[in-house]
């Protein structure tokens, strides 16, 4: 979320359940000189309704990723960006990458995502 804000994304806006790292996050926004301007909201990623996100970044286990891809293509829009840390979606191939090991992210355009999607659906089918 930082690093989105310096990257000029607004609003920058983390989700967390975790009171913990909730509190670690809200603490390294305001030692960065950025209280006030990100947010971290303690709430449930899975019921957050992600409709009106154009940039979304995560930092989830290998396990989430596939019930979380099903998420973000059901509700983000085309023009969406996702941006995964450590690992990346499975099934999705990314629109570029950055990095290596632990620092490599993986970056992907949700209407290319679809696009992929849709091709591998209507090969199964024949």
């Amino acid at each position: 979320v930082l690093e989105a804000h310096r990257q000029g994304l607004r609003p920058a806006l983390g989700y967390e359940l975790n009171p913990w790292l909730l509190c670690l996050a809200n603490y390294r926004a305001w030692k960065a000189g950025y209280h006030g301007k990100v947010s971290f909201l303690k709430k449930d990623l899975w019921k957050v309704n992600l409709s009106d996100c154009h940039n979304v970044i995560v930092f989830l286990a290998p396990s989430v990723k596939p019930p979380l891809a099903t998420k973000l293509l059901a509700e983000l829009p085309d023009d969406a960006r996702v941006v995964a840390g450590r690992f990346p979606f499975p099934s999705w191939t990314p629109s570029s990458t950055l990095g290596q090991g632990l620092e490599q992210v993986w970056a992907y355009d949700m209407k290319e995502v679809r696009q992929e999607a849709q091709g591998s659906a209507q090969e199964s089918r024949v």
